[in-house]
C-alpha cells in the first residue's frame, strides 16, 4: 500500500555531457523521471505476489513434461498492464491508517496505474520464472534423487539448498552494482528490449483493435486450441510423416522422427512444442535465429549423419541416433542404480561387472560442442570485444555520470550491510546443510567455500561481458568437471558443487541485469532489492512444493520406459542433469573423457573451440573489407544446438519456422502490426496454452481419463531409437 503524500514531479536539467555514450541506450531510454509516482501500491504487491506465484506454480509444473513450456515475464508484462488498469478503476480511494505506520495515510488505490509499478511486477515475475530459466535450478537435485536414485531427502535440506543456491551470489553481486549498473558504458542490451515495450505498452492507445484486446482475443484462440494437441490428438505435436510412410524402416525412422531423431521435414501443431527449451521465437531477433539456423544444420544434416552413417564413430551404429540416455557395450540400457552403493557412491566391482558407460553419438558430440563452445566464447569475447571491454570499464571509472545515474542519486541507495549482512547468512546456512546435513547431500564445507569462490571470481568478468555483449558464458561443465576430477564416485555432491558454483554467478549477473533495468526505469534501489529478494524466495518455495507433490503423486514420473506414449511426465530435462550426475559425479571424468574412458577425444573440443574464433579474427584483420567475416559468430554457431538434448529437432524445426515468419518477413512487409502486436501475440500464446495444461491436468490427468486412438500413441517413430549393428538386441528392434 501506497502513502497518498507523494511528491510532485521535477525536471531533469539535462548537461549535454551526460547524455548516455551508448547510442541504442540514447534511442530507447527516457532522460525523464518522475519521482512522485508511487510504487509501493496495493496493486504492485497484490499483482507481483501473485505473478510470481503463478509463474514459479506454471514453470516447475511443465518442468516435468516432454514440452517443457517456459513462462516468462513478458506475458506477465502484457496481462498485467489491463488488470493493473482495471484495478486503478474499480478500488476504492478511501484513505485509512495503519496501527504502527503513525499518521500516514494509505489507500488501496493510488492514483492511475503506472509505468513503475508496472516494472516492479516484472521484477517478481522474472524471479517467479527463475530469471528466464523457468524453476530454480537445484530442484533438478531433488528430482534426480527422488525419481532417478529412488533415494531420500528431507523437504527441509531441499528448501535450504534451494534458497541458498538462489539467494547466495546476491550477496556479492549487490557490492559490484557500482562496476557494472551505475556506469554508463556497462549498457546491458536485453534491458533495452523490456524498456522498449514498457514504454510502448504505456503510450496512449486509440486504436479500434487495442493492444489488451488483441491479447485477450489470441489468449482464448491459444487456450481453446491446446485442447486438440494436449489432450485429443497429442500425435499434432510432432508430425513426423517421413514415420508413417516408412513405418518398417529403422533409417527412415531416425531420419523423419521428430522427437527421437533428425526430425527430417518433421512438424508441430503445438505451440508448447515451438516455445519450450528456446522460448518464444517471436522475442528471439531474425540475426539469431540465423545464427542457431546455420549451426543446427550443419550439426543435424551434416556432423551427425557423416560421423553416424560414414564413420560409425564411437560404435555409432550399436546405440540409438539420438538418446540422452547411458549405455553398455551391448547397446542396453546401463544400470545406473547397481553401481550405486549403500554409501550413495560408486561400487567399483559393479561398475567393473557392467564395463565402460557409452554414449548415443549424438550425445558425445553434444559434449565436445559444449567444450568448444565455452572455449570459443572466452577467445571470441577476448578477440572480438576485448578492447571495447577495456575501454568501457576504463571510462566506467573515469567517464562523468550519465543522466541516469544523476537522477538516480534522488532515491535513498541500498546500505552495503545490507549484501554483507545476506552474503554471511547464505553462507552460514550453506555450511550448516554441508554440516549437519551432510548424508543428504554429500558435499563437504571445503566444496561450498570452493564453488563459491569460483562463483565470486567470475562474477564481475562475466558480468562485463553480458553488460557489453550481451553474451553470457557458463560455469557449469567447468564446475562439474572440476568437482568430478578432485572428487569423484559422489554424485550428489557433484551435482550440489556445480549448483553453487554455476548458479551463484548465474543469479548475480541476472540480478545486476535487473538492476540496470530498474536503473533505466528509475526505480528507487531499495525497492528493487526487495521485490528480487521476497520473489527469489516465494519463488523457490513454491518451485519445491510443486515438486514434491508432483513427485509423490505422478507414478513412475520420468520413467519414460514405464510410461505410457501419450504421457508428457517424461522429464527431459531431469534426465540430462542425471547424466550428467552419472557422468561427472558418479563414474567421474577420468572414466568417461579421460584415459579410463571411452572419450578421451573429446578434450581437443576446448583447443578446437579456443583457436577457432582467432582464425576469424585473423582473416577478418586480413580482409577488413569483407564485413561478412566479423559477422561468423562461432559461439553461436557451436552452442546452436546446446539445448539438444533435452531439446528435439521438432523443437527447432518450428522454432526456426515461426521465428523467420515474424521476425523477417512480418517484421519487414508488416512492420506496424509487428511493433504493434508481435510480443502480446507471444505473451497470449504462452498465457492460453499455460492454462489450458493446468485445466487439462487437474480434470482429466490426475483422474488418467486419457482417451485411446491413434491420434493419442505418440508420434509413431518407435523404429527410430533401434541400433543398425549387427548382432544387438534390443526390445521392439528388428535384428540385423
Amino acid at each position: 500500500m501506497a502513502p497518498t503524500n507523494v511528491t510532485s514531479a521535477t525536471a531533469a536539467d539535462i548537461d549535454g555531457d551526460e547524455i548516455s555514450p551508448v547510442e541504442e541506450v540514447r534511442l530507447t531510454v527516457l532522460n525523464s523521471d518522475d519521482p512522485s509516482l508511487p510504487v509501493w501500491t496495493f496493486r504492485m504487491w497484490f499483482l507481483g505476489l501473485l505473478s510470481c506465484a503463478l509463474l514459479s506454480f506454471l514453470n516447475q509444473f511443465f518442468a516435468y513434461r516432454t514440452e517443457p513450456l517456459i513462462i516468462t515475464q513478458i506475458t506477465v508484462q502484457v496481462a498485467t498492464l489491463p488488470i493493473g488498469r482495471f484495478l486503478a478503476a474499480t478500488l476504492p480511494e478511501t484513505r485509512f491508517r495503519i496501527p504502527g505506520c503513525g499518521s500516514r495515510l494509505f489507500s488501496l488505490n493510488s492514483g492511475p496505474f503506472n509505468i513503475k509499478e508496472h516494472v516492479l511486477i516484472s521484477i517478481f515475475a522474472n524471479a517467479g520464472s527463475a530469471f528466464g530459466a523457468g524453476s530454480a535450478y537445484a530442484v533438478s537435485i531433488v528430482n534426480i534423487i527422488k525419481a532417478f536414485y529412488h533415494r531420500k531427502i528431507s523437504f527441509l535440506a531441499s528448501w535450504l539448498l534451494i534458497i541458498t543456491t538462489q539467494v547466495l551470489g546476491y550477496g556479492w553481486a549487490g557490492l559490484l552494482r557500482k562496476y557494472v549498473v551505475e556506469p554508463a558504458h556497462m549498457w546491458w542490451p536485453s534491458t533495452l528490449v523490456q524498456v522498449s515495450l514498457f514504454r510502448a505498452l504505456h503510450e496512449k492507445d486509440d486504436q479500434r483493435m487495442s493492444r489488451a484486446k488483441f491479447f485477450v482475443i489470441a489468449l482464448i484462440c491459444s487456450f481453446s486450441w491446446y485442447l486438440v494437441p494436449g489432450y485429443l490428438v497429442p500425435t499434432l505435436s510432432s508430425i513426423s510423416w517421413v514415420c508413417w510412410a516408412f513405418s518398417k524402416s529403422v533409417t527412415a525412422q531416425q531420419l523423419g522422427s521428430g522427437m527421437r531423431g533428425l526430425g527430417l521435414g518433421a512438424l508441430t501443431l503445438d505451440w508448447s512444442v515451438v516455445a519450450s527449451f528456446l522460448f518464444s521465437p517471436l522475442i528471439s531477433p531474425f540475426f539469431a535465429i540465423v545464427n542457431v539456423f546455420a549451426g543446427y544444420v550443419l550439426t543435424i544434416y551434416v556432423v551427425i549423419p557423416i560421423a553416424y552413417w560414414g564413420l560409425d564413430l564411437y560404435s555409432a551404429h550399436k546405440f540409438p541416433i539420438f538418446s540422452s540416455h547411458l549405455f553398455t557395450s551391448q547397446g542396453k540400457k546401463y544400470d545406473i542404480s547397481a553401481i550405486v552403493d549403500d554409501k550413495f557412491e560408486l561400487d567399483q566391482d559393479k561398475y567393473q561387472e557392467q564395463g565402460r558407460i557409452h554414449l548415443s553419438m549424438f550425445f558425445a558430440l553434444t559434449y565436445g560442442f559444449g567444450f568448444a563452445t565455452i572455449a570459443s566464447t572466452i577467445t571470441h569475447v577476448g578477440f572480438f570485444y576485448g578492447r571495447e571491454i577495456y575501454v568501457r570499464f576504463r571510462a566506467s571509472y573515469k567517464g562523468k555520470e550519465d543522466i541516469h545515474t544523476r537522477l538516480m542519486r534522488r532515491y535513498k541507495d541500498i546500505p552495503h550491510w545490507w549484501f554483507y549482512l545476506m552474503l554471511v547468512v547464505m553462507l552460514v546456512v550453506s555450511l550448516v546443510l554441508c554440516t549437519f546435513l551432510k548424508d543428504q547431500v554429500q558435499m563437504p564445507w571445503w566444496g561450498l567455500l570452493f564453488a563459491g569462490a569460483m562463483a565470486f571470481v567470475f562474477t564481475l568478468p562475466i558480468s562485463i561481458i553480458t553488460a557489453t555483449t550481451n553474451q553470457t558464458p557458463g560455469l557449469n561443465i567447468i564446475t562439474e568437471y572440476v568437482m568430478g576430477i578432485i572428487y569423484p564416485g559422489r554424485p550428489i555432491a557433484n551435482v550440489c558443487f556445480k549448483v553453487y558454483g554455476y548458479m551463484s554467478m548465474a543469479q548475480a549477473v541476472s540480478f545486476l541485469n535487473d538492476f540496470k533495468l530498474g536503473h533505466y526505469m528509475k526505480i528507487p534501489p531499495r525497492s528493487m532489492f526487495l521485490v528480487q529478494f521476497i520473489g527469489t524466495i516465494l519463488a523457490g518455495t513454491i518451485n519445491l512444493a510443486v515438486a514434491w507433490w508432483l513427485l509423490n503423486s505422478i507414478e513412475n514420473i520420468c520413467q519414460d520406459e514405464l510410461l505410457p506414449a501419450d504421457s508428457p511426465w517424461t522429464c527431459p530435462g531431469d534426465r540430462v542433469f542425471f547424466d550428467a550426475s552419472v557422468i561427472w559425479g558418479l563414474v567421474g571424468p577420468k572414466r568417461i573423457f579421460g584415459s579410463q574412458g571411452n572419450y578421451p577425444a573429446m578434450n581437443w573440443f576446448f583447443v578446437g573451440g579456443a583457436l577457432g574464433p582467432v582464425l576469424v579474427w585473423l582473416l577478418h584483420k586480413a580482409f577488413p573489407k569483407q564485413s561478412w567475416i566479423p559477422l561468423i559468430n562461432l559461439p553461436v554457431l557451436l552452442g546452436a544446438t546446446g539445448m539438444m538434448p533435452p531439446a528435439t529437432a521438432v523443437n527447432y524445426n518450428s522454432w526456426i519456422i515461426v521465428g523467420t515468419i515474424f521476425n523477417f518477413f512480418i517484421f519487414r512487409y508488416r512492420k506496424q502490426w509487428w511493433q504493434r502486436y508481435n510480443y502480446i501475440l507471444s505473451a497470449a500464446m504462452d498465457a492460453g496454452v499455460a492454462f489450458m495444461a493446468v485445466i487439462l491436468y487437474f480434470s482429466v490427468g490426475m483422474e488418467d481419463k486419457g482417451l485411446s486412438w491413434w491420434g493419442t500413441e505418440g508420434e509413431h517413430c518407435d523404429l527410430a531409437t533401434c541400433p543398425t549393428a549387427k548382432g544387438i538386441l534390443v526390445d521392439g528392434c528388428p535384428v540385423n
